[in-house]
């Protein structure tokens, strides 16, 4: 197992807790204990604040902002919060050694929302980010899906790249390959 400090609880600070259960997953992969996890960094209802970076507001009724600036503002910034801190993962992935690679080299995570805009409650075009190399995932650019492509063409296609071949999951109508 790798050398990793016990924590003494659970940390107080978001950020903390939210590299630690990143970090435990990391170990997880490393060790092969399992090849799957999830992690959610606010849920829908969220009323939890971020004062670590300037918002003392509850996110969800943020999300709700009616067009208002500063409430887009504010969502604006606990969306790149989340994504710096799933950044961390990425660069714990990407540095942590696997076999012929790097365990990003052999992963495929995606991360993103279940809606859009939250404002509109819309589950259409959502913005999604994959990283790895899994499969023969090909990164390092933007793949806009045509208007009304299911999500779940794109979970069909990481489904592929992970060994579980598979034509249709969900509503599927194909495959969003990222290969290409």
């Amino acid at each position: 197992m790798p050398p990793i400090e016990k924590p003494s609880g659970i940390p107080f600070e978001y950020p903390d807790y939210v590299k630690l259960m990143f970090d435990l997953q990391v170990i997880a992969f490393q060790a092969d204990l399992t090849r799957v996890s999830t992690m959610m960094l606010g849920r829908e209802g969220s009323v939890r604040t971020y004062p670590e970076i300037g918002v003392p507001d509850p996110h969800h009724p943020l999300t709700h902002h009616r067009g208002h600036p500063d409430f887009i503002e504010k969502v604006t910034k606990i969306n790149c919060f989340h994504v710096e801190l799933f950044a961390g993962f990425v660069e714990r992935l990407k540095a942590t050694a696997d076999g012929d690679g790097t365990l990003l080299d052999h992963s495929a995570i995606p991360y993103g929302s279940a809606l859009s805009d939250g404002n509109a409650h819309s589950n259409s075009d959502l913005p999604l980010l994959v990283a790895g190399h899994a499969g023969g995932l090909r990164g390092g650019r933007h793949v806009a899906a045509e208007t009304g492509t299911p999500v779940a063409n794109l979970f069909v296609n990481l489904l592929n790249c992970v060994g579980v071949e598979t034509e249709r999951f969900a509503d599927s109508t194909g495959q969003l390959d990222l290969r290409a």
